[in-house]
């Protein structure tokens, strides 16, 4: 009978995104980004989709592109995000 290989939960998961998000956030405010501004600089072109993404609303979330460029935005280290 083949085994479930997941060592992570549903939940850890939401955490990772969240904690993420939360420092995107915490830093873009710092800069007084706005949200419209940062999300065109990386490409997006809804900020109702970026939105939903630093808030984690909608089972949205910043995929790895997003952060890479992220941190190229506001001039950080990509592992601060992390």
């Amino acid at each position: 009978m083949p085994k479930e290989f997941s060592n992570t939960t549903d939940d850890e998961i939401l955490e990772f995104y969240k904690q993420i998000s939360s420092k995107i956030r915490t830093i873009r405010e710092e800069r007084k980004i706005s949200q419209l501004d940062l999300a065109l600089e990386i490409g997006i072109k809804s900020v109702a989709f970026y939105s939903n993404c630093e808030n984690n609303r909608y089972g949205k979330h910043f995929n790895l592109e997003h952060v890479y460029k992220i941190s190229k935005a506001l001039n950080i280290n990509l592992k601060d995000l992390f």
